[in-house]
Order: C-alpha cells, then structure tokens, then sequence
C-alpha cells in the first residue's frame, strides 16, 4: 500500500509516542464526566469544576508556552486550552523526561498530536478572555492515534474549500462524514427519535413487538421482484422477505390483539433517490380493527412522530412545507384520477382504460389487468401532486389481492395509500380474512404472473391453512421508515438517511 506524506508522517509520530513509552491505543476505561454541549448549556454549573472530556482533536493552535484546541465530542465541539506548565510533570534539572506524564509536553508541543486524534482531557471548565467557553486542561491523554487525515474544510472570504461533498465518497465513507460534515449525525439521530417515538405509541396501545423470518421459502406479502439465495442444508432456494405481512397475520390468528415489527426488507429492483434494494419497514396489524380506523390511528401517529422530532408539526421538504397535524385529506382513488385528468374510469371497460393509459405515457401495457392499469394511471398522473398528507383510499380488487372487498363498493377494496410530498408512504388495507376469497384472488394473481407481471405473488399454501383456522376483523398497515425520515427530516434522497445505502462495488 502506497502511503501519503501525511499518512507517513502520522506512522513516524505514531513509533516515536510508542518509543516514548506512551501507548498510542490504552486498553484502559476512560471515565468521561461531560459533554461539550452539556458544558456550554449549563455553564453556571460547570464553571471552575472539574471534568474529564473526551473525543477528536478537529484543530489547534500552539502559541507558545500555550495550545488552543478544538475537541469534537459525541455531542459537539468544545475549546481546551493547553499549557505547558500544567502538562508537564516537574522534571529534576538536568534530567531527561521518562515518564508518561512528563513526556506530554513533547506529545502536545512537538507536534505528536495530529487532526483526528482521540484524546482525553481532565481539567476544568472556565471562560476565556475572549469569552468563549472552553476546559483548561490540567492532564492529557492520548486515547487513539489517527493514522488517516481527515478532509478538515477550510473557510476563506465566506468561501468553503476542501470539503467532502461528494455525494459517492460520503456514503462508501460514512465514518467520515459523519465527522467532518455538520448536520449529518443530526439527521441519524432524528430518524432514532421517529423509531423511538413510534414504538412508544405502539407499546402504549398494548401491542406487542414480534419478529419473524427474513429468509421465507415464499415471498409473500407484497407484489415486488425477491432476492434468491440458497439454504445449503437444506438444499433449497430460498428468498430475503419482501415484506413482513402474512408471518405477522398468523399471529393474529394465534390470538395476539396487535403485533408490529419493524425491520429490514429486501426487494430485488433499482435503485435511485427515494429507493434502496434493501430497506426499513414498519407493519402492524390490529384485531377487530377496519382501515377507517387504521386512517385515524395513522394520523396521529405521525402528527406524534412530527412533534417528537422538530417539535412542530410542519417540516419544510424542498420548495414544500409539509403539515402534519391531522387530520388528513381522504380521497378515493378513482375521484383522485377523475380531479387530476377528467377521466371517469369507474364506468370504461379494460381495454378503454388502456387506450387512455397508452394516451398518458404508461408503457408496456398489454400485461397488465384493469387494477394495474389503474395504479400506473395514478402514478403517472396523480401521485406526484399530492403534497400534503392524502388518504387515497378504495382501491380496484385487481391491485389488492390481500384486501377485505369493500363494503358498499362493487369491485373495489377497503384499502388505503398514504401519500405525502408526492410519494407513498404507507399502505393499507382492511385486512381478507375470508379464506375462500383469499385463495380465488391468489389464483388471479397467478394468472397476472402467466401474463408475464414478475411482481404478482404465489400463493402461500401454509397461510392460506392459517386463515383457515379463523382470523378476526383485522387492519393492517406497512409504512417506509426510510421515507419517513426523509420527510421528517427534510432530505432530499433516502441515501441521506440510511447510514450505509447499497452501492456498486468500489473499483
């Protein structure tokens, strides 16, 4: 491996600490007292008491007998001020440095120390002449050399230079990124907020966290394309789950009032600014509930989540602000297309639908049935206009295949998509529990799948014998954490809020 003058420089400071009888990685605990954010929040109580701090050396500034640096902790940066006199142990005239303690002065002073390094500071805490909040350190403790430099930005005339912006770079670098560009951890620790929140309603509503199989014999639950793998003792193909659905309805036939899961899922298609072949999602499924309730409940779950996270309702997304205080717009999906195009599809037959959708752009549509033709319209025409919270609601059996028929409406289903700054964020359905019509709308789908739609599901022999055991009244409802926290956090592609999004191999 090729080094660079700076990478050979920090190996050469790396063996003199070591030949200083310093260890450069101490295996000892290092008991850390306060956090930078803490410190500057709380100030009256810190000043002059003493604390021991910790992280990353981001920069510093030796003037003399004196070092000014700046310490990234897990919080924030905070200022330490070094001296030489408090360093250093005292050392007998004539008598060359030996202990670790005495050898701290050449640490600091003779440049040891490099941008990147983990330290530790004991001292206390005081306010510079300049004012600023800071910790005179009396003790100081190299915790973990840095052997990379890190890509520090440099500011000049207003002007960034030398940042690591590249969009490729951050996410294959991840733990550099969330070094060195601010905002980033922030973003991670509001998507931890929504999944905490989220649990909290949960839990608080007595349902109960599951978890069930990644690895299925079948992939069922939704329509989407699977990953394929293969179990070598059993010696069969198996599937990465595409969604958690019919595993956690078994539960509900097993008697549980509601379970939920939230975990990853895997679907085997492309890959661009709003999805990843392999994601986050949330499912919960409810006894003796129905979508409209599911409507309910879903609003005030994310105008909750809004509040836990930015402390307002309203999330400025792009050129968008998005409000999420409920309730939400509820509108069927046919209205929806109706609004948007003037097409009244409700009372045109297959084949006309798919004249129109060939009129608005939608290819390739000789595999699809009335229902897909119907979604692709919407999709096309529809989708992207809705930016506040929408309920599209009742939509054809053809696309729902695991959707309780609709109560008053011939052909259509109890189901509703959430949609929100022009993309779907939640799905779901009154759920079939009747086994009869859940086998006959599994045998359509194998029919679309003869068509040559590699998205319609298979049936699941094992949850058909599930249903057939009894499953109550159930709503059910999945929705994309990832697409969550990209709305609730206000970012632009869902390869900012997932720490390490999948990428093509590295050259």
């Amino acid at each position: 491996m090729e080094l660079s003058e700076q990478e050979i420089v920090r190996r050469q400071s790396l063996q003199t600490m070591r030949d200083m009888g310093i260890d450069p990685y101490p295996a000892a605990e290092y008991e850390v007292t306060g956090h930078s954010t803490d410190i500057k929040a709380h100030f009256d109580e810190w000043d002059q008491q003493p604390v021991r701090i910790a992280g990353r050396l981001m920069s510093k500034r030796i003037m003399g007998k004196a070092s000014f640096i700046e310490l990234q902790d897990s919080k924030g940066r905070i200022q330490v001020y070094v001296s030489r006199d408090d360093i250093q142990a005292p050392v007998a005239e004539g008598e060359t440095p030996t202990t670790v303690e005495q050898q701290m002065y050449n640490v600091v002073f003779k440049k040891l120390l490099d941008i990147g390094d983990f330290i530790g500071i004991e001292g206390f805490v005081f306010r510079t002449q300049m004012g600023e909040i800071s910790v005179h350190a009396k003790k100081l403790t190299v915790l973990a050399k840095s052997l990379r430099p890190l890509p520090i930005v440099k500011y000049k005339d207003g002007v960034a230079y030398d940042g690591f912006n590249d969009p490729e770079q951050r996410y294959r670098q991840r733990y550099v990124d969330l070094v060195v560009n601010e905002g980033v951890k922030d973003t991670f620790l509001k998507r931890a907020t929504i999944l905490r929140t989220m649990r909290q309603v949960f839990d608080e509503a007595g349902y109960t966290e599951v978890e069930t199989p990644i690895l299925q014999q079948i992939a069922g639950g939704a329509s989407a394309r699977p990953f394929i793998t293969h179990h070598n003792t059993l010696d069969v193909d198996m599937y990465l789950r595409i969604a958690t659905e019919l595993y956690l309805k078994r539960l509900i036939v097993g008697g549980f009032e509601g379970v939920y899961e939230i975990g990853r899922n895997f679907r085997n298609e492309g890959m661009d600014r709003s999805h990843n072949p392999e994601f986050t999602c949330m499912e919960l499924y409810v006894q003796y509930k129905d979508y409209n309730w599911m409507m309910t409940f879903t609003e005030n779950l994310l105008e909750r989540i809004a509040l836990a996270v930015n402390g307002t309702t309203k999330v400025q997304i792009g050129d968008h602000e998005v409000d999420f205080k409920a309730p939400y717009r509820r509108l069927p999906i046919l209205d929806a297309i109706k609004e948007k195009t003037g097409l009244d599809l409700a009372a045109m037959t297959e084949d006309e639908i798919r004249v129109e959708a060939k009129k608005l752009g939608v290819e390739d549509t000789e595999h699809m049935g009335k229902g897909k033709l119907i979604d692709e319209i919407f999709g096309e025409t529809c989708e992207g206009t809705f930016i506040q919270p929408t309920f599209i609601t009742d939509y054809p059996v053809e696309m729902s295949p695991l959707t309780k028929m609709h109560r008053s409406k011939p052909g259509l289903t109890e189901r509703f998509e959430l949609m929100v700054n022009g993309k779907e964020l939640a799905n779901a359905y009154s759920e079939l529990n009747d086994p009869i019509d859940q086998y006959n709308r599994f045998v359509e789908q194998m029919k679309l799948a003869d068509k040559g739609d590699d998205e319609a599901m298979v049936i699941d022999h094992d949850f058909m014998r599930a249903l057939e055991y009894g499953m109550p009244p159930t709503s059910g409802i999945g929705i994309g954490i990832d697409r969550l926290a990209i709305l609730m956090t206000g970012q632009p592609t869902i390869q900012e809020v997932l720490l390490f999004p999948t990428m093509k191999p590295e050259a």
